[in-house]
Order: structure tokens, then sequence, then C-alpha cells
């Protein structure tokens, strides 16, 4: 079998590890500490503790993997987006269990709260990665007054300290 191609379990498509590993582009081992993490678990084990893993595992190694490249999270700030998630998902799950008014208000209520939460850490993050670029920005206008002193043939300003 090549690494790539999924075991069909009837209508279910599983993946060994190593598949699950080439498909999404990290290694084994990354797999196996996300799991000690609690960040994944895979669908379950075969014979002699092999690891399968579902689709839906595969998208959740991909949503990690997002998560620390394009936002540059930690993998303690992913565990949280994603347990938010997770939240919401079971709160969708149960706003549609019961139709009644009351039950669906109460759901949807925990679940602008576990939102708001998140948006609240996202928020936190965007300050100190705004705060961060802003001081990049005023080291760089300095840097630039430098060289336009220096190439004026003038002693670069001197830092006033205060």
């Amino acid at each position: 079998m090549s690494p790539t191609s999924p075991v069909v379990e009837g209508p279910v498509t599983t993946w060994r590890i190593g598949e699950v590993a080439k498909l999404t582009g990290v290694t084994t081992r990354t797999l196996r500490y996300w799991e000690q993490m609690g960040l994944l678990a895979p669908k379950g084990h075969r014979g002699a503790g092999e690891r399968f893993y579902s689709d839906t595992e595969v998208d959740r190694v991909r949503r990690i993997k997002e998560l620390q490249e394009l936002l540059g999270f930690s993998l303690a700030e992913v565990k949280v987006v994603l347990e938010t998630e997770d939240v919401l998902d079971r709160l969708r799950d149960a706003y549609h269990a019961d139709p009644k008014p009351a039950h669906r208000l109460r759901v949807v209520e925990r679940a602008i709260e576990a939102n708001d939460r998140l948006l609240g850490r996202l928020d936190d993050r965007l300050a100190r990665v705004q705060a961060f670029r802003e001081e990049r920005a005023a080291k760089a206008r300095r840097l630039r007054d430098v060289a336009v002193d220096i190439r004026a043939g003038r002693a670069p300003r001197q830092k006033e300290r205060g």
C-alpha cells in the first residue's frame, strides 16, 4: 500500500500515522506529541497499538498547523482555540437537539460566552503583536535618521535620555 493510500473500513476512511504525517507535512513524532498534549486524538488503535485517524483528525492536524504557522500560536494557545471550537461544536449539536426556544437561548448564550472569551484572548494577542510592531517601526525610523545623518556628513543624533 502506498504511503498516502487510506484504509477503507466500510463507509469510513482511516489513515495510519505515517500516512497522516506525509499528508500533512508533520512528523509521526509530532503527531504523538500532540496526542500527549491533548491536541489530537487518533480515531482508535489497531493491534500492537497502531494508531489510525479519520479525515476529521487529518483536518484537525491541518488546523493545528494553520494556527501555528499562519497565526504564530504556541501549542498552549492552539489548545485553547481548539477547545473553544470543540465547545462550540458541542453547543451547535445541543442547539439542534431540542427545538424549545428557552433551551436554544441558553445554548446560544453559552456559545456567545465561549466565543467572547476566545475573542478576548485574540484581542490581547493582537495588541501585543501591534505593540511589538510599533517598537520595530520606531527602531526603523531611528535607523533611517542615523542613515540620513551619515549621508549628510553629520554625526548621528544621540538618543535623548529621560
